[in-house]
Protein backbone atom coordinates (compact mmCIF):
# COMPACT_ATOMS: atom_id res chain seq x y z
CA UNK A 1 0.00 0.00 0.00
CA UNK A 2 2.60 2.30 0.64
CA UNK A 3 4.63 1.44 -2.11
CA UNK A 4 1.42 1.85 -4.43
CA UNK A 5 0.96 5.72 -2.79
CA UNK A 6 4.31 6.39 -2.93
CA UNK A 7 4.48 5.14 -7.06
CA UNK A 8 1.50 7.01 -7.54
CA UNK A 9 3.03 10.69 -6.59
CA UNK A 10 6.31 9.96 -8.60
CA UNK A 11 4.00 9.45 -11.38
CA UNK A 12 1.37 12.25 -10.73
CA UNK A 13 4.41 14.59 -9.89
CA UNK A 14 6.90 13.99 -13.12
CA UNK A 15 7.43 15.58 -16.58
CA UNK A 16 6.52 12.55 -18.46
CA UNK A 17 8.63 14.41 -21.87
CA UNK A 18 11.85 14.58 -19.97
CA UNK A 19 12.27 10.46 -19.52
CA UNK A 20 12.19 8.15 -22.05
CA UNK A 21 9.71 5.34 -23.80
CA UNK A 22 11.91 3.00 -22.08
CA UNK A 23 11.52 4.64 -18.50
CA UNK A 24 8.08 5.67 -18.85
CA UNK A 25 7.09 1.99 -19.53
CA UNK A 26 8.93 0.59 -16.91
CA UNK A 27 7.11 2.71 -14.35
CA UNK A 28 3.92 1.91 -15.86
CA UNK A 29 4.84 -1.96 -15.35
CA UNK A 30 5.49 -1.12 -11.60
CA UNK A 31 2.58 0.59 -11.06
CA UNK A 32 0.37 -1.87 -12.89
CA UNK A 33 2.17 -4.78 -10.66
CA UNK A 34 1.27 -2.69 -7.56
CA UNK A 35 -2.16 -2.06 -8.73
CA UNK A 36 -2.13 -5.66 -8.85
CA UNK A 37 -1.10 -6.17 -5.58
CA UNK A 38 -3.87 -4.23 -4.07
CA UNK A 39 -6.44 -6.77 -5.11
CA UNK A 40 -4.04 -9.19 -3.79
CA UNK A 41 -3.63 -8.04 -0.28
CA UNK A 42 -7.98 -7.35 -0.40
CA UNK A 43 -7.94 -10.99 -1.48
CA UNK A 44 -6.26 -12.36 1.08
CA UNK A 45 -8.04 -10.19 3.65
CA UNK A 46 -11.34 -11.90 2.42
CA UNK A 47 -9.78 -14.78 3.86
CA UNK A 48 -8.93 -13.29 6.74
CA UNK A 49 -4.93 -13.96 6.16
CA UNK A 50 -3.74 -10.58 7.06
CA UNK A 51 -4.81 -10.28 10.46
CA UNK A 52 -6.45 -13.51 11.34
CA UNK A 53 -6.33 -12.93 15.30
CA UNK A 54 -7.71 -9.59 14.62
CA UNK A 55 -10.89 -9.62 12.32
CA UNK A 56 -12.06 -6.11 12.46
CA UNK A 57 -8.65 -4.74 11.13
CA UNK A 58 -8.26 -7.55 8.86
CA UNK A 59 -11.65 -6.40 7.39
CA UNK A 60 -10.50 -2.53 7.31
CA UNK A 61 -7.44 -3.31 5.27
CA UNK A 62 -9.36 -5.26 3.07
CA UNK A 63 -12.02 -2.46 2.57
CA UNK A 64 -9.08 0.25 2.12
CA UNK A 65 -7.08 -2.15 -0.58
CA UNK A 66 -10.48 -2.63 -2.89
CA UNK A 67 -11.19 1.18 -2.35
CA UNK A 68 -7.70 1.98 -3.61
CA UNK A 69 -7.68 0.04 -6.12
CA UNK A 70 -10.66 0.99 -7.92
CA UNK A 71 -13.61 2.54 -5.63
CA UNK A 72 -14.66 -2.10 -5.60
CA UNK A 73 -17.31 -2.91 -2.71
CA UNK A 74 -15.70 -5.18 -0.43
CA UNK A 75 -18.44 -6.76 0.95
CA UNK A 76 -19.47 -7.57 -2.62
CA UNK A 77 -15.99 -8.84 -3.34
CA UNK A 78 -16.12 -11.29 -0.05
CA UNK A 79 -19.31 -12.87 -1.01
CA UNK A 80 -19.04 -13.52 -5.07
CA UNK A 81 -15.59 -14.87 -4.30
CA UNK A 82 -17.15 -17.57 -1.30
CA UNK A 83 -19.12 -18.44 -4.07
CA UNK A 84 -15.88 -18.83 -6.32
CA UNK A 85 -14.27 -21.53 -3.80
CA UNK A 86 -17.86 -23.35 -2.75
CA UNK A 87 -18.18 -24.03 -6.71
CA UNK A 88 -14.90 -24.02 -8.65
CA UNK A 89 -14.93 -23.93 -12.76
CA UNK A 90 -19.45 -24.16 -12.74
CA UNK A 91 -22.33 -22.68 -13.32
CA UNK A 92 -22.52 -21.44 -9.68
CA UNK A 93 -19.02 -19.55 -10.24
CA UNK A 94 -19.51 -16.21 -10.37
CA UNK A 95 -15.73 -16.19 -12.17
CA UNK A 96 -16.48 -18.88 -14.31
CA UNK A 97 -17.50 -18.70 -18.02
CA UNK A 98 -17.58 -21.04 -21.34
CA UNK A 99 -17.78 -18.00 -23.98
CA UNK A 100 -14.26 -17.99 -24.64
CA UNK A 101 -11.07 -15.59 -23.23
CA UNK A 102 -12.83 -12.35 -24.32
CA UNK A 103 -16.21 -13.07 -23.06
CA UNK A 104 -14.92 -14.65 -20.43
CA UNK A 105 -13.43 -11.37 -19.52
CA UNK A 106 -16.34 -9.52 -19.97
CA UNK A 107 -18.68 -12.00 -17.79
CA UNK A 108 -15.73 -12.10 -15.04
CA UNK A 109 -15.78 -7.70 -14.68
CA UNK A 110 -19.58 -7.64 -15.22
CA UNK A 111 -19.85 -9.73 -12.62
CA UNK A 112 -18.44 -6.75 -10.25
CA UNK A 113 -19.36 -3.66 -11.84
CA UNK A 114 -23.25 -3.56 -12.15
CA UNK A 115 -24.76 -0.87 -13.37
CA UNK A 116 -25.06 0.93 -9.91
CA UNK A 117 -21.35 0.24 -9.52
CA UNK A 118 -20.50 1.23 -12.68
CA UNK A 119 -22.30 4.83 -11.81
CA UNK A 120 -20.26 4.95 -8.59
CA UNK A 121 -16.82 4.16 -10.42
CA UNK A 122 -17.94 6.65 -13.21
CA UNK A 123 -18.50 9.27 -10.39
CA UNK A 124 -16.38 8.51 -8.12
CA UNK A 125 -12.90 8.33 -10.46
CA UNK A 126 -14.46 11.28 -12.33
CA UNK A 127 -14.35 13.19 -9.57
CA UNK A 128 -10.75 11.93 -8.27
CA UNK A 129 -9.86 12.52 -11.77
CA UNK A 130 -11.22 16.39 -11.75
CA UNK A 131 -9.39 16.75 -8.59
CA UNK A 132 -6.07 15.60 -9.89
CA UNK A 133 -6.08 17.51 -13.04
CA UNK A 134 -7.80 21.22 -11.78
CA UNK A 135 -6.85 21.42 -8.74
CA UNK A 136 -3.26 18.98 -8.02
CA UNK A 137 -2.04 20.35 -11.65
CA UNK A 138 -1.50 16.54 -12.69
CA UNK A 139 -0.88 16.19 -16.03
CA UNK A 140 -4.02 14.10 -18.12
CA UNK A 141 -1.30 12.16 -19.97
CA UNK A 142 0.20 11.54 -16.97
CA UNK A 143 -3.58 10.57 -15.22
CA UNK A 144 -4.15 8.13 -18.59
CA UNK A 145 -1.06 6.59 -18.57
CA UNK A 146 0.13 5.96 -14.78
CA UNK A 147 -2.95 5.72 -13.12
CA UNK A 148 -5.96 4.77 -15.45
CA UNK A 149 -3.85 2.59 -18.01
CA UNK A 150 -2.48 0.56 -14.32
CA UNK A 151 -6.22 -0.51 -13.36
CA UNK A 152 -7.16 -1.60 -17.18
CA UNK A 153 -3.96 -3.61 -17.46
CA UNK A 154 -4.43 -5.14 -13.86
CA UNK A 155 -7.81 -6.11 -14.62
CA UNK A 156 -6.02 -8.32 -17.31
CA UNK A 157 -3.35 -9.74 -15.40
CA UNK A 158 -5.53 -10.51 -12.56
CA UNK A 159 -7.98 -12.27 -14.68
CA UNK A 160 -5.62 -14.38 -16.95
CA UNK A 161 -3.07 -15.71 -14.45
CA UNK A 162 -5.35 -15.78 -11.72
CA UNK A 163 -9.09 -16.80 -13.43
CA UNK A 164 -8.58 -18.12 -17.05
CA UNK A 165 -5.73 -20.48 -16.85
CA UNK A 166 -6.28 -21.95 -13.64
CA UNK A 167 -9.75 -22.46 -14.40
CA UNK A 168 -9.85 -23.07 -18.12
CA UNK A 169 -10.88 -26.19 -19.62
CA UNK A 170 -8.10 -28.31 -21.14
CA UNK A 171 -8.61 -31.27 -23.20
CA UNK A 172 -8.42 -34.82 -21.32
CA UNK A 173 -8.38 -33.06 -17.32
CA UNK A 174 -11.74 -33.26 -15.30
CA UNK A 175 -9.76 -31.33 -12.73
CA UNK A 176 -11.18 -27.52 -12.47
CA UNK A 177 -8.32 -25.99 -10.76
CA UNK A 178 -4.85 -26.09 -12.58
CA UNK A 179 -1.61 -24.96 -10.94
CA UNK A 180 1.43 -23.37 -12.92
CA UNK A 181 5.05 -24.64 -12.67
CA UNK A 182 6.34 -21.36 -12.95
CA UNK A 183 9.70 -20.94 -10.97
CA UNK A 184 9.02 -18.85 -7.82
CA UNK A 185 10.28 -15.60 -9.36
CA UNK A 186 8.38 -15.72 -12.34
CA UNK A 187 5.66 -16.71 -10.27
CA UNK A 188 5.52 -13.54 -8.58
CA UNK A 189 5.97 -11.32 -11.29
CA UNK A 190 3.25 -12.84 -13.12
CA UNK A 191 0.33 -13.03 -10.34
CA UNK A 192 1.27 -12.63 -6.70
CA UNK A 193 1.70 -16.83 -6.94
CA UNK A 194 -1.93 -17.34 -7.96
CA UNK A 195 -0.73 -19.01 -10.58
CA UNK A 196 -0.04 -21.78 -7.93
CA UNK A 197 -3.64 -21.86 -7.66
CA UNK A 198 -4.58 -25.61 -7.17
CA UNK A 199 -2.45 -24.76 -3.40
CA UNK A 200 -4.46 -21.77 -2.94
CA UNK A 201 -7.88 -23.39 -3.16
CA UNK A 202 -6.78 -26.72 -0.86
CA UNK A 203 -5.03 -24.23 1.50
CA UNK A 204 -6.73 -20.56 1.08
CA UNK A 205 -6.24 -19.28 4.30
CA UNK A 206 -2.30 -19.44 3.24
CA UNK A 207 -1.10 -15.68 2.25
CA UNK A 208 -0.06 -15.42 -1.55
CA UNK A 209 3.67 -15.18 -0.34
CA UNK A 210 3.11 -18.97 1.46
CA UNK A 211 2.20 -19.83 -1.50
CA UNK A 212 5.54 -21.35 -3.20
CA UNK A 213 6.00 -23.47 0.01
CA UNK A 214 3.02 -25.02 -0.42
CA UNK A 215 3.65 -25.66 -3.87
CA UNK A 216 7.10 -27.53 -3.33
CA UNK A 217 5.65 -29.42 -0.83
Amino acid sequence: MVAWVLSLWVSWSIDLASYSLWWIGGLLLIRTFLQTGLFITAHDAMHGSIWSDRPHLNRWIGIVCATLYALLPYETLLAKHALHHQHPATELDPDFSDRGFWGWYGKFMGGYIDRSQALKLLIGMGAMFSIAHYILQVSILNLLLLWVLPILLSSLQLFYFGTYLPHRPIAGKEVSIHSSNLHPVWSLLTCYHFGYHWEHHEYPQTPWYGLPSLKKM
